[in-house]
């Protein structure tokens, strides 16, 4: 039987295929980057719900936490009744 010390070439067979694979993703991650444009941003802002909106919804929330909220299942299905029927 032949042993040999840590310095023969076999120790360590996948030493090289992990510098390798480490060194293609430190390529990698500096690579990817992600910009958003200032006019993105700009309508990112404009997206946000007026102060109307805002307080209706407000309204809502208070009525269904009071118990209170009412659903008109009339009104509720002519709505679903048009969505779908433009489709």
């Amino acid at each position: 039987m032949k042993i040999h010390g840590p310095n023969h070439s076999n120790f360590n067979l996948y030493k090289k295929q992990l510098q390798s694979q480490a060194e293609q993703k430190k390529e990698i991650d500096q690579q990817d980057r992600l910009e958003i444009s200032n006019r993105a941003k700009q309508l990112q802002e404009n997206n946000q719900p007026s102060t109307k909106r805002k307080a209706y919804v407000q309204d809502i929330k208070k009525q269904i936490e009071s118990g209170k909220y009412q659903v008109n299942h009339e009104v509720l299905a002519k709505k679903m009744f048009d969505f779908w029927s433009k489709q």
